[in-house]
């Protein structure tokens, strides 16, 4: 039991800092805020991360609502999920920032200084479709049954990514310096990679849950 709950922690948190990525969106955000000033970088980090964790947790919240309300299940959207993180996935392991996540209509908003508080370094970038999905799809496996100790760890590592991302945006520009641009870019796709292997298991388990639940007499 202890070891089972080990497992889904560590794979609860990987799955939730992968797809956040903060370690892609440290190159943008040293890109974005060149020129500004201590107080005005610390003011979009801010607003970018409260959004961000506001978001996510909301979602995570409501998924099972928004299952009921447009009847899909559980396993349904586990395969949907998973096909939507694994295309994610693929474009971060080719050096390129996701779609979902960043449009170029956001490029050139993000280039005003009060647009990229929220938009689009809090939303899409940190909280996007992805991001949304994947505490969606925790949530509804946590929660049928509930399991309040898997609720709690969810939660848990949603706060523990977003303070992380939160620091490493804060010291950005040493990271940015210390590792370089092509550093943070191969860590990215190690990032990419491995949420690679979570959107296959998502897949893996919504075609398990689906045999159960329709196939099975």
């Amino acid at each position: 039991m202890a070891a089972d709950l080990l497992t889904f922690t560590i794979g609860t948190f990987v799955a939730i800092f992968a797809i956040v990525n903060p370690i892609g969106a440290t190159t943008f955000f040293v890109a974005l805020t060149k020129g500004y000033n201590k107080r005005l970088k610390r003011r979009v980090i801010d607003k970018a991360v409260l959004a961000a964790t506001v978001t996510l947790l909301v979602f995570a919240f409501i998924g099972n609502y928004i299952f009921a309300f447009f009847g899909t299940s559980i396993p349904a959207f586990r395969i949907a999920g998973g096909i939507l993180l694994f295309s994610i996935a693929f474009t971060m392991m080719q050096g390129e920032r996701p779609k979902s996540q960043l449009t170029a209509q956001d490029r050139e908003e993000a280039l005003q200084k009060e647009a990229v508080r929220v938009v689009p370094l809090g939303i899409p970038m940190f909280a996007g479709p992805g991001a949304i999905t994947t505490v969606m799809v925790l949530m509804a496996e946590a929660s049928a049954p509930p399991d309040f100790v898997k609720i709690a760890i969810i939660v848990l590592s949603i706060l523990v990514t977003m303070a992380l991302s939160f620091g490493m945006l804060a010291y950005a520009d040493r990271i940015f310096k210390r590792v370089g641009r092509m550093g943070l870019y191969a860590t990215s796709r190690i990032m990419g990679l491995i949420l690679a292997a979570i959107a296959v298991q998502f897949v893996i388990l919504g075609i398990q849950g689906a045999i159960q639940q329709y196939f099975t007499p």
